[in-house]
């Protein structure tokens, strides 16, 4: 164990590749901010810059973004109709490293790198686990585990950092005994699963820690064949273990893992932070259970927390928000941006009471949508009542935050607060300035 968390912390900090695009990141002490500029945010909202980016023209193209040249899309008709094509798209990663041949040759894998068929043929694997009426058998011991972390943020002294208290242990054990993770593998995971998405040091160290985690993912996968546990590595194993490989699996399980942690994690934090800057809202979800829904789907739009999805690449040209997409081109879509689309009547207030409009991009969209934005909604719907009733008065310890400038997944690094105080109104946080 000490062997591969010594081997991701070299790959996250080198990178797997020496050169991605135009632009050589290996050699850099941190990633300059022109290169990564669309995943910085004033405090809870996207780059203003964005914002005029979308106006002018919702597909862009950038020179460089993480040192490649991308169609940058920040409109939700075209987020959506990017996300949606069946065809026009590919979500084989292996090409933009110069790599070919059979899926383990990439070392990459999982659902978000996979194109149909084979897409279509693993997601079937998981999805049964991920229905509603699969997820209500866990709903007891999510409310379990939640008003355990309760009991420890309680217990935990003054100013508690709500980050490592509760919002990343809830989900974090969720997902863990959802999968069968030993207990004592744990902490490698989670330290796996955070370093993915920091691309401070450049695309190719998120790479290498998608890398890492599946090296890892493969022995308990190939320990599951053999003693297969109750979980849900070993349910599939039992049941349709002979339709699908090692590697397939563990590409399963990191998705799932990953998919299921630190969105959730940075969902319930800063979902807090934005909760306490509205007290009416927060305290309304302690008594009136006719607002959770509401407010749990205006967090998930306003916070969009998954910045950018998975990158695409057009198989042949075509036509996208009035460009010309040429065959090979990589097109993101910044999910954050499309969320406060005007031409959709989306904006940058935070308003729990406005329509709740279908389609939710926080979780992507069309065929490559999250399998796991169900148990998402389920654990955010009990957390933050729950966290409302425990603690009414709860209110920042802090007047700013450190907000977790380059991740895919936004977030913040600690939320320290103040569990008892005598009721008043929570102070709204204070954004930090613009970098742009």
């Amino acid at each position: 164990m000490g062997r591969i968390t010594s081997q991701v912390q070299t790959v996250v900090r080198r990178g797997l590749l020496r050169r991605v695009g135009p632009v050589d990141l290996s050699q850099v002490d941190r990633v300059p901010d022109r290169l990564t500029w669309p995943l910085l945010r004033q405090g809870f909202d996207p780059s203003r810059r964005l914002g005029r980016l979308r106006e002018d023209a919702p597909v862009q193209k950038l020179t460089s973004f993480l040192g490649i040249n991308v169609w940058l899309v920040t409109g939700d008709p075209e987020v959506r109709q990017v996300l949606a094509h069946t065809t026009a798209f590919s979500n084989d990663i292996r090409p933009l490293f110069g790599r070919s041949g059979d899926a383990e040759s990439g070392d990459i894998g999982g659902l978000g790198f996979t194109d149909p068929p084979d897409h279509t043929r693993l997601r079937r694997l998981l999805t049964p686990e991920f229905t509603m009426r699969r997820l209500e058998r866990l709903r007891p011991r999510i409310t379990a585990i939640v008003e355990e972390r309760l009991d420890a943020l309680a217990a935990a002294g003054d100013e508690p950092d709500l980050v490592r208290e509760f919002a990343f242990p809830v989900p974090f054990q969720v997902i863990c005994e959802l999968l069968g993770l030993p207990a004592e593998e744990r902490d490698v995971f989670r330290s796996l699963a955070s370093a993915r998405f920091d691309v401070t040091y450049g695309g190719a160290g998120v790479v290498g820690a998608i890398s890492g985690s599946r090296e890892h993912l493969r022995d308990f996968v190939a320990r599951q064949r053999i003693d297969p546990g109750d979980g849900l590595v070993g349910q599939i194993i039992r049941e349709r273990g002979d339709e699908v490989s090692d590697f397939d699996l563990a590409g399963l399980a990191d998705g799932a893992f990953t998919g299921g942690l630190e969105t959730s994690a940075s969902m319930l934090a800063l979902g807090t932070a934005v909760l306490l800057g509205h007290p009416y809202h927060y305290r309304r979800l302690a008594t009136d259970p006719s607002s959770v829904d509401p407010t749990v789907e205006e967090l998930l739009r306003y916070l969009s927390v998954v910045q950018v999805a998975f990158p695409r690449f057009a198989k042949a040209p075509l036509e996208l928000g009035g460009r010309r997409i040429a065959a090979g081109d990589v097109v993101m879509c910044h999910l954050a941006g499309a969320a406060r689309d005007p031409r959709v009547g989306m904006d940058g207030h935070f308003d729990p009471q406005r329509p709740v409009r279908a389609g939710q991009l926080a979780f992507g969209h069309g065929f490559h949508r999250c399998v796991g934005a169900e148990l998402a909604r389920m654990e955010l719907r009990i957390a933050f009542p729950a966290l409302a009733r425990r603690f009414p008065d709860l209110r920042p310890a802090v007047d700013d935050l450190a907000f977790r400038e380059r991740s895919i997944v936004y977030g913040v690094e600690s939320l320290p607060v103040v569990l008892n105080i005598s009721p008043s109104s929570p102070k709204e946080m204070t954004a930090p300035q613009s970098h742009w």
